[in-house]
C-alpha cells in the first residue's frame, strides 16, 4: 500500500504532547505544481475570454485608433470634432494624475478611441450576426425552395406511407390543429426562444436522454472504430499510451480554446458548444431523470482490466506524462495478477441495465465508505479506459471480422464498459481500438472530430519504436496504478447480476453486420452530379423496398449547429419523389432515360430538405417542443400524440470524416477509419451508419433484432449493395470508370 500513502498529503496522530502532524514534501510539491498549473488554465480563460470578448477587436486595434486620436490631435486635426474637448472639461480637475494639461489631454483623447474602438466592435458584431443568421446561401448554389408551414411539411413527410382514407384522417388532425391549438402552443415557443439560448436542446437533452428509463447499451450509445486498413503496433500498452497522450493534448487545446471550428461547406462557422462536456463528465442515474455531471478538470482515468478497477494519474506535478510513461502504467495493470474483489467483476453492468434500478443500488449501496470513494474515482475521471483480452480485427477476406469487432464494441461482455461515461476507450490484446460514447452530452460528430485528432496524432507526430513501443525513455518512480477497494454485498450482488442479464438479452438480441463497399465512393457517385448522401439515402429506401415490400417512415440526422448550441434536426428521407423512382425501378419497365429523371427528382428533393434541416427549418424538433408545451399546459393534442408516437423503423446517420486534416487522404489511401455505429430504435427495424470514406469506399454498419422475424441485417446489407450497383449502372458510371 505504499501507493496510497504517497498520495496523502499529511497525516496526523494524537499522542500526549499534542497532535503530530506529519507532511509529505512530495505530496505537498505535486499540490503545489497542481495549483500552479490550475492558475495557469485559469489566466489562459481569463485571457481568451477578455479576447472572445472584444471581438473582432483586439489590444493592437485598440492601439492603433489611440495613436490615430493622438497623431491627430499632434497634427491639430480634430476627428473627434470636438468630443476630446468635452471629455477634458468633464475630467475631475484637482492633484493626482490628471494635475498637468498635457496629461488630461492625453487621458481624454484614451476615453474617446476607447469608445470609437467598442462602438465598431459593436456594429461590426452586429453585422456578423445578420450574415451568419443569414442562410439562403445554401439554397442560391441549388436554386431556390419552396416555402410552407411545418405542418404541412409533415403531411407530405408522410403521404406516401398512407393510403387515401389515412391521408384524409391525418390531414383533418393537422388542419384542426393548426387552426386551434398551435397558435396558443407557438406563443410559448417564441417566449422561450427570446429567454433561452436555444429553445430546443436543453428539452431535447432532457426528455429524449436523461429522462429515459431504458439501459444505455444498445438503446443509447453508440461505437466508433479504429483504422482499419493499417496497424501502427500490435502491443496494447503502447498504443494506449499513445491514445490517452493524444487525448489530453486535445483536451488541453480545448481547454485553451485553440480548436478552430468545423465550417459549414467552408464558408460557416458551426457551433462548439457540445465540445465543452467531451471530457470529465458521466451521466449520473436518478430515480426520475438522470443528471450529466461536468467537472472543470480531472487529472486521473479509471482503468477496467479482468474484474479489476484501477485509478491511472496522468499528471506528474504539473506535467502531462509522456507516452512511454502512460504505456508502462497500463503494463503493469496488465501484469498484475491480483484478482477481483467480490462483486466487483460485473459491477459495471449496473451501468448496463435499467436506470431507476442502478439509480436505487448507487444511493443504497455506493452513498459513502469505500464504495463512494473507489466510485468517485470513476466518475471523477477524464475518461475510461477499458483493457480488453479478445483481439477482434478487420480482415478484408473475412465477411464476419468487421460485425464482431463492431459487436465487441458496442456492448462488450456488458460489464466491461463504464457506460455512464461521457466515452469509453476500448484497447484489446492485439493494438486494435475504439470507443464506445454515450449520447446525451454530444452527437457523433463531436467525438468524430476528438477521434480524427487522435488518430492523426498517434500515427503521424507521436509514433512508436521499432519494436512498437512508445518512443522515450520512462520515469520507473511514477506512482503505480491504484487498485480501487469494494464492499459490495449480497443484495447488492443480486442487483448487479439482475442488472447483467437485462443487458446480455439486449446485446444477444442484437444482429450487427458490417461491411466495406468496394466498387466505388463519393468519386463515382459525383458522376451522377448529385450529392454522395442523397445518394446513398435514395439506395437505402431502394433496398428497404426490396426487403420489406413497403416503405416505412425514414430518420436520417443532420446537425444544427450553424445555430448556437444546436444539436440535430430530423431528415425525413422517404418523399413521395424517392418512393415513384423506387417504384418505377421496381416495375422494371422504365426507359432509363425516365428513370434517370426520376431519381434525380428524388435527389434535388432530399438535399433540399437536408439544407432546411440545417437551416432551421426541419419538422420534427420543432413538433417535440409544441408537444411538450402542450403537456405542460395539460392541453390534449391527438395530432401531437400521433405524430410523436410513429415508430422509425428506418434510422440513419452518415459519419462525418476529415472534419480536420490531420493528414493527406489521397497521400494516405489506407489511414481510413470504419466510422461506427448503433444499436436499431425499433424493434421491428433497422439502424443504419455508414462512412462514406474517401473517394473510393463506403462503410455500413447495419443493425437489427433477431428477435423480430421481419428484419435481417445481412439480408438488408445485401439489398443496399445491390441498390448501390443499381443506381450507378443506371448510370453508367461503373462502365465509364472500368
Amino acid at each position: 500500500m505504499a501507493e496510497a500513502h504517497q498520495a496523502v498529503a499529511f497525516q496526523f496522530t494524537v499522542t500526549p504532547d499534542g497532535v503530530d502532524f506529519r507532511l509529505s514534501r512530495e505530496a505537498l510539491k505535486h499540490i503545489y505544481l497542481s495549483g500552479i498549473n490550475s492558475w495557469k488554465k485559469r489566466l489562459i480563460r481569463i485571457k481568451n475570454g477578455i479576447l472572445r470578448g472584444v471581438y473582432p477587436g483586439s489590444p493592437t486595434s485598440w492601439l492603433v485608433v489611440v495613436m490615430a486620436t493622438v497623431g491627430s490631435s499632434y497634427c491639430k486635426v480634430d476627428i473627434s470634432m470636438g468630443l476630446v474637448c468635452y471629455i477634458q472639461r468633464c475630467l475631475p480637475e484637482g492633484c493626482g494624475p490628471y494635475q498637468t494639461p498635457q496629461t488630461r489631454a492625453l487621458l481624454s483623447m484614451v476615453v474617446f478611441s476607447t469608445g470609437v474602438w467598442m462602438t465598431g466592435i459593436f456594429f461590426f458584431r452586429q453585422t456578423l450576426k445578420l450574415l451568419l443568421s443569414y442562410h439562403g446561401w445554401m439554397f442560391e448554389m441549388h436554386g431556390q425552395t419552396s416555402h410552407f408551414t411545418k405542418v404541412w411539411a409533415y403531411l407530405e413527410s408522410v403521404r406516401p406511407l398512407l393510403d387515401d382514407a389515412e391521408y384524409y384522417r391525418m390531414e383533418t388532425l393537422a388542419k384542426d390543429f393548426q387552426e386551434k391549438t398551435a397558435p396558443r402552443l407557438q406563443k410559448y415557443l417564441v417566449l422561450k426562444s427570446w429567454w433561452a439560448t436555444n429553445y430546443v436542446s436543453d428539452w431535447w437533452e432532457e426528455y429524449v436522454y436523461l429522462r429515459s428509463r431504458a439501459p444505455l447499451v444498445v438503446n443509447s450509445n453508440y461505437y466508433v472504430m479504429d483504422f482499419v486498413l493499417i496497424q501502427n503496433t500490435n502491443i496494447q500498452a503502447a498504443r494506449l499510451g499513445n491514445i490517452v497522450h493524444a487525448m489530453i493534448l486535445y483536451r488541453r487545446k480545448l481547454d485553451r480554446e485553440e480548436i478552430k471550428p468545423v465550417m459549414a461547406q467552408g464558408i460557416v462557422p458551426m457551433c462548439s458548444y457540445q465540445m465543452e462536456r467531451m471530457f470529465n463528465t458521466t451521466r449520473i442515474p436518478g430515480k426520475e431523470s438522470d443528471l450529466l455531471q461536468h467537472l472543470s478538470d480531472s487529472r486521473h482515468v479509471a482503468v477496467y482490466h479482468k474484474g479489476r478497477f484501477f485509478k491511472v494519474w496522468l499528471y506528474e506535478g504539473s506535467q502531462l506524462l509522456k507516452p512511454c510513461d502512460l504505456e508502462m502504467q497500463f503494463q503493469k495493470i496488465l501484469d498484475d495478477p491480483s484478482p477481483p474483489q467480490p462483486g466487483e467483476e460485473k459491477l459495471a453492468a449496473l451501468t448496463a441495465g435499467g436506470r431507476t434500478e442502478w439509480a436505487q443500488a448507487r444511493q443504497a449501496f455506493f452513498s459513502s465508505g469505500k464504495n463512494k470513494a473507489a466510485l468517485d474515482a470513476i466518475e471523477r475521471a477524464a475518461f475510461f479506459v477499458a483493457l480488453d483480452e479478445e483481439s477482434p480485427h478487420y480482415d478484408p477476406e473475412d465477411e464476419a471480422s468487421l460485425s464482431l469487432y463492431g459487436k465487441a464494441l458496442l456492448h462488450g461482455n456488458c460489464y466491461n464498459r463504464w457506460f455512464d461515461k461521457s466515452f469509453t476507450i476500448i484497447a484489446f490484446k492485439n493494438g486494435q481500438l475504439g470507443l464506445n460514447t454515450e449520447h446525451a452530452w454530444a452527437d457523433a460528430p463531436i467525438i468524430g472530430h476528438l477521434w480524427e485528432f487522435v488518430l492523426g496524432t498517434d500515427t503521424f507526430h507521436l509514433g512508436y519504436t521499432e519494436t512498437g513501443h512508445c518512443l522515450g525513455k520512462p520515469n520507473p518512480m511514477l506512482m503505480a496504478p491504484q487498485r480501487l477497494h469494494w464492499d459490495i454485498p449480497e443484495q447488492c450482488r443480486a442487483i448487479i447480476e439482475s442488472s447483467y442479464q437485462v443487458a446480455k438479452a439486449l446485446a444477444d438480441d442484437v444482429e450487427l453486420y458490417c461491411f466495406q463497399f468496394l466498387p466505388f465512393g463519393k468519386g463515382l457517385i459525383k458522376k451522377c452530379r448529385t450529392s454522395p448522401d442523397a445518394f446513398v439515402q435514395i439506395a437505402l429506401q431502394l433496398a428497404h423496398f426490396r426487403d420489406r415490400g413497403k416503405f416505412c417512415l425514414t430518420y436520417e440526422a443532420s446537425m444544427t449547429r450553424m445555430f448556437r448550441e444546436g444539436r440535430t434536426e430530423t431528415v425525413r428521407s422517404c418523399t413521395s419523389e424517392s418512393t415513384a423512382f423506387v417504384q418505377a425501378m421496381v416495375e422494371g419497365s422504365h426507359m432509363k432515360a425516365d428513370l434517370q429523371d426520376l431519381f434525380r427528382k428524388a435527389s434535388k428533393k432530399h438535399q433540399n430538405m437536408y439544407r432546411l434541416a440545417m437551416t432551421g427549418c426541419g419538422i420534427d424538433r420543432h413538433l417535440f417542443c409544441l408537444y411538450l408545451v402542450s403537456k405542460y399546459l395539460g392541453v390534449s393534442s391527438p395530432f401531437l400524440a400521433e405524430v410523436l408516437s410513429e415508430p422509425w423503423r428506418l434510422s440513419t446517420s452518415q459519419t462525418a470524416q476529415f472534419q480536420i486534416r490531420m493528414f493527406d487522404p489521397d497521400k494516405y489511401p489506407k489511414h481510413l477509419g470504419a466510422g461506427g455505429g448503433f444499436g436499431p430504435v425499433a424493434d421491428d427495424g433497422y439502424g443504419v451508419s455508414y462512412m462514406i470514406a474517401g473517394e473510393n469506399t463506403i462503410f455500413f454498419h447495419i443493425s437489427s433484432k433477431f428477435s423480430s422475424s421481419e428484419t435481417n441485417a445481412q439480408r438488408f446489407g445485401n439489398h443496399i449493395r445491390q441498390a448501390l450497383l443499381d443506381i450507378a449502372d443506371l448510370f453508367q458510371v461503373l462502365q465509364a470508370d472500368s
